[in-house]
């Protein structure tokens, strides 16, 4: 089927829903959810997936964009998770999406903060996790080992630390993604591709085992939805739409720094957190001439908010870690734009949200309805397939097995095919975010050259990725192609200036 969505698709399959029952209704299209849905279809079950909002609207589009191989699993000796993390990375790098998820080179700075016995204790650690690494079969020409680091060289990679005690360093890989929010829209349209109706801007009122009351934000409009089965993947909002579901969320901030702010930073950085043993700040340098700085593990009360602010204490206590670090401190005035997620974790009666374990659960409830919670991005597809495993036993289900696992999504192709089409004059960027697709999305400007060029001065998002956007990826409005098809609206003063060619843009698109 096709895999592309955009306004028309959605009405037409929001039209008929009062006249089928579907297999399985997904409740949220996070990277979970999404998950849920492709793991469904993929299987052949029937399959309408829903969210309140848009595609990687919540936690989703708030990570770190890190794919990790479970190295803080390994340090709290949970060795079967930190084996499964290294799995999915290694199927995602190699797999799943080798367009979207690539090796990225870390360096921890030896400054006179780390004791030497702390320096070893992280050296064995980043030993154990390369012996994750080979466990999965990930080979060293996909993500390279370990090494130590003169501080000469640890220097060259990372000018802007301070020369000032520091006795080398330690480097390190870990998966990247190109953006959280693009791996939610590839599983979303391959989902959509294997027959799931994917709709955007639908409400769930009220759940049960044999289906929804829900809300059509866009028109005000009520219906049933009609299902054998439900997944709440509602994230953060999943204890809301069904009993017995006991959630502690934390928050996790990150900064948004002009790469420029930190000079010729050629690597990410691993920053020790001081007093603690296995946390560290992150600085994560971005293709689009953005570093983010992240991140906090702060406790949640109260209500749950749409879109989370990070708070100025966290803030400070960032740009406190850094300034232990460099040579020259980041300002509050340096700081472009932040973000920040909630983590949707399980209460387990620990005291600190950053104690509580990051394994996923899934919870089938006495009305049948099954929730998955907890987790982290880097596990999505074992979450999914753990929940819908749930969904068919619960519910007495025929559906075949979990394909996921070899499953590409769509874009994806071998690295050799990719290097090829850039190559070939196809922008690096648009093969950098849609692979094998990108030759279709810079054709777009066949008969109009000037959306080949940026949307925003001295930012690399060109216009052709907002047509796409609307045309293909389900983006309704230019809030969907300004805040998650693309990362323009991290920094207020570039969403300003990119509003108007995006609502320019939607409506166009929406009419063509």
């Amino acid at each position: 089927m096709n895999s592309s969505l955009n306004a028309a698709r959605r009405a037409r399959e929001l039209a008929d829903l009062p006249d089928r029952t579907f297999d399985l209704l997904v409740v949220g299209l996070g990277v979970t959810g999404a998950g849920v849905a492709l793991d469904a279809a993929a299987r052949g079950l029937s399959v309408v997936a829903i969210d309140a909002h848009d595609l990687a609207f919540g936690t989703s589009r708030w990570s770190s964009k890190l794919v990790h191989g479970g190295l803080r699993y390994l340090a709290s000796g949970r060795l079967d998770v930190a084996r499964e993390s290294a799995a999915e990375r290694d199927a995602l790098m190699r797999g799943i999406a080798p367009h979207l998820v690539s090796a990225a080179p870390f360096v921890l700075p030896l400054t006179a903060a780390v004791s030497r016995p702390q320096a070893a204790l992280t050296w064995a650690g980043l030993v154990a996790g390369d012996a994750l690494r080979a466990g999965a079969g990930t080979p060293r020409s996909v993500l390279p080992g370990p090494r130590r680091l003169t501080a000469a060289r640890t220097r060259e990679l990372a000018p802007a630390l301070r020369p000032a005690g520091l006795r080398g360093g330690l480097l390190s890989w870990d998966g990247r993604l190109t953006d959280d929010a693009r791996l939610v829209t590839a599983l979303a349209r391959t989902a959509a591709a294997h027959g799931a109706r994917v709709l955007t801007r639908v409400r769930a009122l009220w759940l049960g085992a044999e289906g929804a009351l829900v809300r059509d934000e866009l028109t005000g409009g009520e219906l049933r939805v009609r299902a054998r089965a439900v997944v709440n993947a509602a994230g953060v909002w999943a204890g809301g739409l069904v009993e017995g579901v006991r959630l502690r969320p934390s928050r996790g901030a990150h900064l948004v720094l002009r790469s420029s702010t930190l000079g010729d930073l050629r690597t990410g950085l691993h920053v020790p957190i001081p007093g603690e043993l296995n946390r560290f700040v992150l600085v994560l340098p971005q293709p689009d001439g953005r570093t983010y700085v992240g991140l906090t593990d702060e406790p949640v009360d109260g209500p749950i908010p749409d879109v989370p602010e990070p708070s100025e204490a966290e803030i400070g206590f960032l740009l406190d870690v850094l300034a232990g670090v460099l040579d020259a401190p980041v300002r509050r005035r340096d700081v472009a734009g932040a973000f920040a997620g909630l983590r949707p974790l399980l209460d387990d009666g620990r005291g600190r949200t950053a104690d509580i374990s990051r394994r996923h659960a899934v919870l089938t409830g006495r009305d049948g309805v099954v929730t998955v919670v907890g987790g982290k991005l880097t596990t999505y597809r074992k979450m999914a397939e753990d929940a819908v495993d749930a969904a068919v036993a619960a519910r007495g289900l025929s559906a075949g097995p979990c394909r996921t696992r070899r499953l590409p999504l769509v874009g994806a192709a071998p690295r050799e095919r990719l290097a090829a089409l850039a190559g070939q004059g196809v922008p690096r960027r648009l093969v950098r975010r849609y692979g094998a697709e990108a030759a279709a999305v810079a054709r777009l400007a066949a008969d109009r050259p000037e959306l080949l060029e940026p949307v925003v001065p001295g930012l690399p998002v060109l216009g052709v990725e907002l047509a796409w956007a609307v045309r293909h990826e389900g983006a309704l409005d230019a809030a969907d192609l300004l805040d998650r098809r693309t990362r323009i609206g991290l920094v207020a003063a570039d969403r300003a200036a990119a509003l108007a060619l995006a609502e320019r843009l939607a409506e166009a698109s929406a009419i063509d």
